[in-house]
């Protein structure tokens, strides 16, 4: 295709803005669709990732704003990043189901003004965590499968992805569904918790955790947005694993950034009790992003573990409202 158009939503998130370099990189012309919450609004600057994207400021559950906005900008590709995230209220919310129906319209809409390629995010919380450990995107149980009740949010993305499968399928439409595993780096709600840990230790604080003993997979937020721009500039369809595939134990990871920041003793591993409903192994197959789309991570784990403490550093030095949000 000689000129490719991208619409990206949720682009001013945590993930979604980090898609944008690598697509303007690739020679797309980028439109990043922004929500009422995202950068720019209430005195915030935009993220400087999207600069040399189209900004738009359009309210995805909108049906009518949608439409409008798929008929002047008329995308060749659809990056869907945009749903419900508030940690804490993201599981359950029945926002989920609005962002379903929403994400179907949108959708419909791609494919109404011409559109030949979309790529949404979905979650490892598809899969059945009490039946696998090594998440394989061809073989692995989702969550639906066991017959049991799910959360919302997981039931959500489950639909959707089925839903993204069988619209392309029955329209032509070439489609692909990244499932996002453990991801951390710069803006990552100070809630979570890598940016607790080092916002904690930065400040003097004790960082209280579980044991750590349980195993998962941890990618820098500039990676796992490259990883879905390559996926979206690929053939590749169906659902696709986006993540490390390198097993490291949450205490490994967190004794690291301890380390590095030079507070080791402020670690308090074991201080909380872990959820019984954590599987002690959680990590994706990457056989088809690696192999397939032909992809490869920018930052090991020690260099995003720096890249992130060097970005709170500075934060924090500048007395930013940041941790407040």
């Amino acid at each position: 295709m000689a000129h490719k158009i991208v619409l990206v939503s949720g682009a001013g998130g945590f993930i979604g803005r980090w898609s944008v370099p690598r697509l303007i990189a690739g020679g797309y012309q980028v439109h990043a669709v922004l929500g009422r919450a995202a950068g720019g609004a209430a005195g915030r600057e935009l993220p400087v990732q999207l600069r040399g994207a189209e900004i738009h400021r359009t309210d995805l559950l909108d049906a009518e704003a949608v439409r409008a906005l798929m008929a002047l900008v008329k995308p060749s590709h659809l990056l869907h990043f945009a749903w419900i995230a508030t940690p804490g209220l993201y599981w359950t919310s029945l926002d989920n189901r609005r962002w379903l129906s929403a994400s179907q319209h949108l959708l419909q809409c791609f494919h109404d003004h011409g559109g030949v390629r979309a790529v949404m995010a979905g979650s490892s919380a598809e899969y059945d965590w009490s039946r696998v450990g090594v998440c394989d995107e061809r073989s692995s149980p989702l969550a639906d499968d066991a017959g049991v009740a799910i959360t919302p949010y997981a039931e959500c993305k489950i639909a959707m992805q089925k839903a993204l499968e069988h619209f392309g399928s029955a329209h032509q439409l070439s489609t692909a569904w990244g499932r996002i595993f453990f991801q951390f780096g710069p803006d990552e709600h100070p809630d979570r918790l890598v940016a607790s840990v080092i916002v904690n230790l930065l400040s003097g604080r004790e960082a209280p955790s579980s044991h750590g003993r349980q195993i998962r997979s941890f990618l820098h937020v500039a990676d796992v947005g490259s990883a879905f721009a390559a996926l979206l500039d690929s053939d590749t369809t169906g659902a696709v694993n986006i993540g490390s595939g390198v097993p490291v134990s949450i205490a490994e990871l967190l004794e690291k950034i301890a380390l590095q920041i030079g507070r080791p003793e402020l670690l308090r591993l074991g201080a909380r009790t872990a959820s019984p409903s954590e599987p002690p192994l959680l990590v994706p197959a990457v056989d088809r992003l690696c192999g397939e789309v032909g992809w490869r991570p920018h930052f090991s784990l020690t260099d995003g573990v720096a890249d992130t403490i060097g970005w709170w550093r500075t934060k924090l030095a500048d007395g930013s409202n940041e941790t407040n949000r």
